[in-house]
């Protein structure tokens, strides 16, 4: 997947480590040193990515956390509102939701990539249905699927009947 358009993060009191360490605390875990090195991996960059793309950039940086526990902390991480699941093309892929605005995506399903976008009016509009069905909005998701210019491109040229 092809990195995100540069988002710029919220400041926070409490670091991504420090959160998810609070997290697990409460649950009765503890902040293992597996999870302290993929917690740290993960947000060390701001970028969209699948637990394998994880677990082979973990591999790379010489870091040997397991496949399993890779899918665990994933999901706890979930859990604690520390990273964002995308269902994208009938898989996983996660983002970090602690320290970013609310954003939206769009998503081309040939290629992968994922774009994130910020649009005030998308945000009014959930405020106003919100309110409008005495609801109190706390987030939402908006997901585009489609295909980017550079996969238009990449297409074979058209044919009449496309044109129809």
């Amino acid at each position: 997947m092809a990195d995100p358009v540069a988002m710029t993060p919220i400041p926070t009191t409490e670091s991504p480590e420090e959160k998810f360490r609070e997290f697990l605390e409460i649950r009765g875990e503890k902040l293992t040193e597996p999870r302290r090195v993929l917690i740290r991996h993960i947000f060390d960059a701001h970028k969209h990515f699948d637990a394998d793309e994880l677990v082979a950039d973990l591999r790379l940086a010489g870091r040997q956390v397991s496949r399993s526990t890779v899918y665990r902390t994933l999901r706890l991480l979930v859990e604690a509102n520390l990273l964002r699941e995308l269902r994208l093309n009938n898989r996983s892929a996660y983002e970090h939701d602690y320290g970013y605005p609310s954003h939206d995506h769009l998503h081309c399903s040939e290629c992968n990539e994922v774009v994130e976008f910020c649009n005030d009016g998308i945000r009014q509009l959930r405020e106003a249905i919100s309110l409008e069905h005495g609801f109190r909005a706390t987030g939402h998701r908006f997901l585009i699927t489609g295909v980017c210019q550079a996969c238009s491109r990449k297409r074979s040229p058209r044919r009449r009947l496309d044109l129809i």
